[in-house]
This record gives C-alpha cells, structure tokens and sequence, in this order.
C-alpha cells in the first residue's frame, strides 16, 4: 500500500505541469513518444477535443538534415509529432465574444522526446487572450485542455520497472 501511494506520488510530481516560459504549460513524462502521444490523442478525443490534423515534424524536419547540417537538431531530440483539435463549442463561444481570438482555432500540442522523457507543450489560450472580453472562456478552455491532457499522461502510467 504505501509502495502505491509512493509511486502515485512520484507519477503526480513528474507528470505536473511547469510554465517555465509563460505562455506555455509543459508536462514531463518518463515514457515513450508514442505511448504518450496516443494516450494523450485518446484523452483529448474523450473530452470533446477532437484531432483533425496529426504531423509528424521530427520527420517532416529529418528532410532538411543534410541541408542544414551542424544546425540539423542540435538539441539531440528523438521524435517531435503535434495534433491539431478543436471543440465546435469552444470555437462557437470564442467568436460569439471575441472573433479575433479565432486564432486559436484550431489549437494544438506538441510532444517532443529526449533521452528517456517526452515533454508534452500546450501553448496558452489565456495568454493569447490577456485583457480579452473572452478572459473567462478562454481560462475555461484551457483548464479543460489541460485536464484532458493531464488525463492522457495519467493513464500513460509509470514507466516499465518503476513500480
């Protein structure tokens, strides 16, 4: 029981997510690229984010690597997929406030991998949207992501040899 609780407790802190550049809220897990990638596409389509475009832009940029390079990934990243979503109600209550804040949708996330984590980016609507009249929506809209996602890395679960 408390080797569960220990392990619920180490999943919670290295799964938080960090806004350590603040218009964009990151979660670390230890786990696959893909794992996680589906886990989260399966969570963000559960709550009525629904994936209408998927790149893969670790491949698309493998393209550009004898072009660029010393410059080709310097970071050293394994993998870099995206998926775009939408909610139709969201979009609908955005520009019945604050049409401009169109630009949001569709929004997206990215999932990036190194040397054993894949760090997962949502760029911040509530950012976007400082001083907006749609403030409180768009703080709505992006504590759901953020659920939803926060969902997907959850029923990721630990790592193999982590329990």
């Amino acid at each position: 029981m408390v080797r569960k609780l220990l392990l619920l407790v180490v999943l919670a802190v290295s799964a938080t997510a960090r806004a350590d550049l603040p218009g964009v809220l990151r979660w670390d897990v230890d786990r696959g690229l893909e794992t996680t990638y589906q886990s989260v596409y399966r969570s963000l389509e559960e709550n009525r984010f629904f994936v209408v475009f998927e790149p893969n832009i670790g491949r698309n940029l493998a393209g550009f690597a004898a072009r660029w390079g010393d410059n080709y990934n310097r970071n050293g990243l394994a993998g870099i997929r995206s998926m775009v979503f939408c909610n139709a109600w969201y979009a609908n209550a955005i520009s019945n406030v604050e049409p401009g804040l169109l630009s949001l949708c569709p929004l997206h996330v990215t999932l990036f991998h190194k040397a054993g984590t894949t760090s997962v980016v949502f760029a911040r609507p509530t950012h976007t949207g400082v001083g907006s009249k749609a403030a409180a929506l768009l703080q709505e809209l992006e504590a759901d992501v953020s659920k939803a996602i926060g969902a997907g890395i959850a029923a990721v679960g630990p790592a193999p040899g982590r329990e």
